[in-house]
């Protein structure tokens, strides 16, 4: 075992003390974490949406119900005047439209920050191998020739 590395007490396996490796090895512990979570939060999160959207539904169904039986009941008359019944039908067909549009804009937004993300991080491997390279001609023109 060389001079940098020395056994985990977790694992029993090398474990070294370069900062590089150490910060490598903390960072992906760090985000593979992460995507766990984040993937369970997720998931527990869209379980909760359609659980509140089927509760909303079920109380609206059954205030309805309720509302319809007791109309009935008392006698009274619930026809609406078509000038009524075509202004809810309108209002309705606005709001879904508006729903859809709005979904539309946002799904297009989640796409686009996701394109810009994979172009940053194109952009950052092509800037790190540029500065790698200009690093490297600096260093070789440093370095002393030996001649053989």
């Amino acid at each position: 075992m060389s001079k940098t590395e020395m056994l985990s007490e977790k694992t029993g396996k090398p474990e070294t003390r370069e900062i590089y490796a150490v910060y490598r090895q903390n960072i992906t512990r760090y985000f593979e974490e992460i995507e766990k979570n984040v993937t369970q939060c997720m998931d527990a999160i869209s379980q909760l949406q359609q659980e509140f959207i089927l509760v909303c539904k079920n109380t609206i169904d059954n205030t309805m119900a309720f509302q319809q039986e007791m109309v009935t009941k008392s006698g009274l008359g619930s026809n609406l005047p078509q000038s009524y019944l075509k202004s809810i039908n309108d209002a309705t067909d606005e709001f879904v439209k508006t729903n859809s549009l709005q979904n539309k804009a946002l799904i297009t937004a989640i796409d686009a920050t996701r394109q810009n993300m994979k172009t940053f991080h194109d952009n950052l491997k092509a800037f790190t191998t540029m500065d790698t390279s200009i690093i490297q001609s600096w260093f070789s023109s440093w370095k002393p020739v030996r001649n053989p």
